[in-house]
């Protein structure tokens, strides 16, 4: 057939057109001279199918492989510079420059290229350890589209510097929470980067119950594979159900965070009102600069604002408490505005509530003093989330902590109560006699017990909350026990370190969960509600290399171009 309409272009010529024969089939098969209209004209479907079929029949062009060996160098060059391009993303000869077929913008290139790039950075992790003792920090928590995830750190000495880190090593969807399916997930993780389960000296989760728990929880299935995996409860977590049971068995302390949970609800979730704090700070500020009470300079007189603190979150009621002190005059201007002219009475009346108890000796004395205890608790716990914090000194920052808050309770009432009362007296507050009999703020006096103001604030109140604290911490911090005694011990220098024995480095040893954390607020970036449908694999990948910058960056192109192009049978470029 071919043949026949060759021979017919030859003879007749190329003006006659039609794709019939193409799209809706050749029917007069007997009617030669119809065949002219079907070979058109020099683009139409016959002819430019015969010059694909000649190419093809070439000797020098029998198949693609063929085609793509005898590409020039440019081409060759061109290639290369897309697919690093890709990995660099940059789009100098990746997009219009580069031709239809080989642009490596596909997904499933891009997902393959992603994959290297995570593959090649975990590589550098192993390497980095060198088989070497390592704990383990778990934690799992749900991603944007509600599939639960978890996410496995390890800690360990780097060889070459002999530094402590904390690495990002992989997210596993796990169907549920139990320890039996953590269990497996771990050690699918371990397993797929060749990792043993015997080096395992350490493990570090949040305190959850299928964590910890002494039966089936996940610390007790860990240890029995590998007896050496000493628990430790993260002590950012455990100081943080410190402060939780501080707020729960004071009566004060109640009283002091219900009443700021309400004010955030009157100020805090409305934007004008929000805005009104921002004009009116700004004007304070402006008079205070003019008559020369504040200094100027790089970071001072920053915008403050009112942000409601996370429960899981006590860094987060220290800076709101703080914040809320310092904007107190300007607060307390916003809540006569809104509870004078307010738009409806319900507005009016919380306003006017919230002012009554804000303008009390008894919110200003608690504010402050628990601004001044969280202060401490903040610092420590911002000491306990770094990377190579090791654990004895992280208990010796507890120790400090506890002097501190003795020192506080046993010499620090004079310097507290003088700092409430001039607080008091620049803010119009009305200050009690402390000699006489305490009335308690906004409740019955049926519930309070007959002692004076001094008695009450001092000992009910600053006493037993730091007692409270202290106690907490002495509970919450008991790791300090014989087995872990006896791990420090081999590193005591005596007879030339004769004890020493590297299965029981206590360097290795987790303290927080911080690095676990971490991840799970890099996953809210990579994977958010415009990507929820985002894949496990490529959510693992992007976290590890996005988590991991460090280990990525120093992997070079050619090193994930190579794993790229031996990953399956490809139309490469040799």
């Amino acid at each position: 057939m071919i043949f026949l309409a060759k021979t017919l272009e030859n003879e007749v010529g190329l003006n006659a057109g039609g794709d019939a024969f193409v799209n809706g089939g050749f029917k007069s098969w007997n009617k030669p001279e119809r065949f002219l209209k079907h070979v058109g004209g020099v683009k139409s479907a016959h002819n430019l199918a015969y010059e694909k079929y000649a190419n093809l029949r070439d000797e020098k062009k029998k198949s693609i492989l063929i085609s793509f060996e005898n590409t020039t160098d440019v081409i060759q060059r061109e290639y290369e510079i897309r697919l690093k391009a890709s990995i660099s993303f940059i789009s100098k000869v990746t997009f219009e420059n580069a031709p239809g077929n080989c642009q490596l913008i596909s997904p499933i290139i891009q997902k393959d290229i992603i994959n290297c790039c995570a593959k090649e950075t975990t590589k550098r992790i192993v390497e980095e350890l060198d088989d070497g003792y390592f704990a383990i920090l778990a934690d799992e928590s749900s991603d944007v589209s509600q599939k639960e995830q978890l996410a496995l750190c390890l800690r360990y000495v780097e060889g070459k510097m002999g530094k402590v880190v904390e690495r990002f090593l992989g997210l596993v969807h796990v169907g549920d929470t139990t320890a039996l399916s953590l269990r497996s997930a771990i050690m699918s993780l371990l397993v797929e980067h060749s990792l043993s389960p015997s080096k395992i000296r350490g493990q570090g989760y949040d305190g959850a119950s299928n964590m910890k728990g002494e039966i089936n929880g996940l610390k007790t299935l860990i240890r029995g594979d590998t007896p050496s995996a000493y628990y430790v409860h993260c002590f950012a977590h455990q100081l943080q159900l410190t402060l939780v049971a501080i707020a729960k068995k004071n009566n004060e302390c109640v009283w002091l965070f219900d009443t700021f949970a309400i004010l955030l609800n009157v100020i805090g979730v409305s934007c004008k009102r929000r805005e009104m704090i921002r004009e009116f700070q700004a004007q304070k500020v402006a008079q205070a600069l003019e008559i020369g009470e504040l200094e100027t300079g790089s970071g001072l007189n920053q915008e403050l604002g009112l942000k409601r603190p996370g429960e899981t979150r006590w860094s987060s009621h220290y800076k709101s408490l703080l914040n809320v002190m310092n904007l107190f005059s300007t607060i307390v201007k916003v809540l006569v505005m809104i509870g004078k002219n307010g738009s409806n009475s319900d507005d009016k009346v919380k306003a006017q509530g919230i002012l009554y108890s804000l303008e009390s000796f008894n919110f200003v004395f608690l504010a402050h003093l628990m601004t001044t205890i969280f202060g401490y608790t903040n610092d420590l716990c911002l000491a306990l989330q770094r990377r190579d914090q090791d654990i004895i000194s992280a208990m010796r920052l507890v120790t400090l902590t506890k002097v501190t808050l003795q020192k506080m309770r046993d010499n620090g009432w004079e310097t507290h109560l003088n700092k409430v009362i001039s607080f008091c007296n620049n803010n119009e507050i009305v200050v009690p006699d402390m000699e006489a009999c305490y009335i308690p703020q906004g409740r019955s006096k049926r519930f309070a017990q007959q002692v004076s103001y001094l008695h009450h604030f001092r000992v009910d109140v600053f006493i037993e909350v730091i007692d409270l604290l202290l106690q907490e911490l002495d509970n919450r911090f008991d790791e300090v026990n014989m087995e872990l005694l006896i791990c420090m011990a081999s590193l005591n220098p005596k007879d030339g370190f004769s004890s020493y024995d590297k299965e029981k480095l206590v360097l290795i040893l987790p303290v927080a969960t911080a690095s676990v954390e971490r991840v799970f607020s890099g996953m809210t970036y990579v994977k958010n509600k415009l990507r929820n449908s985002m894949g496990d694999q490529v959510l693992n990948d992007c976290l590890v290399t996005f988590i991991e910058k460090d280990m990525f960056l120093q992997v070079s192109d050619d090193e994930v171009v190579k794993r790229f192009e031996e990953m399956k049978t490809r139309r490469k470029i040799n």
